[in-house]
């Protein structure tokens, strides 16, 4: 191939060995019932700053809403009031149409998947065998424990069942979480969260870091799960990573959603306008 046939995507191609799933395929989904719904949202930040203000915003079983903002404008904030870590002050977080209170075990119970934008330091416990942390969420279970026992030979059974199944590249379960590649990594905390059988999956900044064939990898895990009719919310600051996956894209801006479009109507230069603090042109 010359320099002027090449493309980034043909590149990328080469890099990864097949051909890369395109954006039309993210189009082709029924889209049901609204799953996520936030009404009003405001939650403190770190240092007790308004770090979400007034979000409101609602995702559909099968649908794909993208989150676009510049980092620091309130996505982890936002990212963990619904995932039940962070309690909002004003407002209300709802799945399928029922209230959540902010506590995780209470996000779990109602089936939302989280996939932290950290995934070494929150995602994952590094110390942690393999087979640990695919069950960290569901341990309390009658499949991973019997009263105060844990079933080990289930638990490990488990693990390599997912292990082939999401493709890891792992010496094996017992292997500490901190050997992973950041690729792998990502692997192991969307095999725990999806086995969790989601209704919500938060995901946040989810191919940071990993190298073209993990980001498809992850790519083709949100499409897969929209098209089984999981509700995604993909919080990012990669425009062409948003406009590849979503069917919706809000813009956070000083920790308010400054701006709405569906992705048919998106562009780039608008997205980056809002994102920015701008002003969107079609509102005049």
């Amino acid at each position: 191939m010359s320099a002027a046939e090449a493309t980034p995507r043909s590149l990328a191609a080469l890099m990864v060995g097949r051909e890369l799933g395109g954006a039309g395929e993210a189009r082709a989904r029924a889209v049901g019932e609204a799953v996520l719904e936030l009404e009003g949202v405001w939650t403190p930040g770190d240092r007790g700053e308004a770090a979400v203000r007034g979000a409101s915003l609602a995702v559909a079983a099968g649908e794909i809403v993208a989150v676009a903002g510049v980092a620091g404008n309130g996505q982890r904030e936002l990212a963990e009031t619904i995932a039940g870590i962070r309690t909002p002050t004003e407002g209300s977080v709802r799945v399928d149409g029922k209230a959540l209170r902010a506590d995780p075990r209470a996000a779990i119970a109602a089936r939302v998947a989280y996939v932290p934008e950290d995934r070494l330091g929150t995602g994952v416990a590094p110390s942690l065998s393999i087979a640990s942390n695919l069950v960290l969420k569901s341990y309390r279970g009658p499949h991973s424990s019997r009263g105060p026992l844990l079933r080990l030979r289930r638990i490990r059974a488990s693990a390599v069942e997912l292990i082939h199944r999401y493709r890891i590249a792992a010496p094996g379960p017992a292997a500490p979480a901190r050997l992973l590649s950041g690729g792998n990594l990502q692997k192991v905390v969307l095999a725990r969260e999806f086995s969790g059988r989601p209704r919500l999956l938060v995901a946040a900044s989810p191919t940071r870091g990993l190298d073209v064939g993990a980001i498809e990898t992850v790519h083709a895990y949100l499409r897969d799960a929209a098209a089984d009719g999981v509700a995604v919310l993909l919080i990012s600051e990669d425009l062409d990573e948003i406009l590849l996956l979503a069917d919706r894209i809000a813009v956070l801006y000083e920790g308010a959603i400054v701006g709405s479009t569906s992705r048919a109507e998106a562009s780039v230069e608008e997205l980056g306008l809002l994102m920015a603090g701008g002003h969107d042109p079609r509102a005049d």
